[in-house]
């Protein structure tokens, strides 16, 4: 398994344009709650009462044991995020299935615009186009970049700075 800093390098590489990151702060978070959704409809419990009983709940602590492997600050950080997305998506999940689909295809669509209009404006395809798993480091990179706005995790500057790399559009 690479470091945080070699994972954050290699998503960064693709996104430098202020625009595309600004972007990626609306687009990730809608494709996640979109997954979400789709993984909770595979339900180990199918009830109500039953909360958080889906491949997503899965998914997500598996997804939360790679950030912790990474750099458990930064894990701590997007924990209460995208546990909010799960809650949100764990409930939208159990909505007849034709609402819960709705909600699904709006937020997985819109979401994706959002990110590609952003990658219009920096020139480069999106990441996950070279590397499927660089779809795991969205969120990892999003708390990074707001940690380094807000003047924190320093240690991470030359890691978010690094040169594009050229590619093919």
């Amino acid at each position: 398994m690479t470091s945080l800093k070699e994972q954050l390098s290699a998503y960064a590489a693709y996104h430098h344009d202020t625009r595309n990151k600004v972007t990626h702060f609306f687009g990730v978070p809608l494709v996640t709650f979109a997954l979400f959704i789709l993984m909770g409809w595979f339900r180990f419990i199918p009830s109500p009462e039953a909360p958080f009983m889906s491949v997503a709940t899965v998914f997500w602590l598996a997804v939360l044991l790679y950030y912790l492997r990474l750099d458990w600050g930064i894990a701590l950080l997007v924990t209460p995020f995208t546990l909010a997305l799960l809650w949100l998506a764990d409930r939208v999940a159990l909505w007849p299935f034709q609402e819960s689909a709705l909600v699904f295809l709006a937020t997985f669509v819109l979401g994706w615009i959002i990110q590609l209009v952003g990658h219009a404006w920096e020139g480069r395809r999106p990441a996950l186009t070279d590397n499927i798993l660089q779809v795991f480091n969205a969120p990892l990179f999003l708390v990074a970049e707001a940690l380094l706005f807000l003047g924190f995790r320093k240690d991470l500057h030359a890691t978010l700075e690094v040169a594009p790399q050229s590619s093919p559009r």
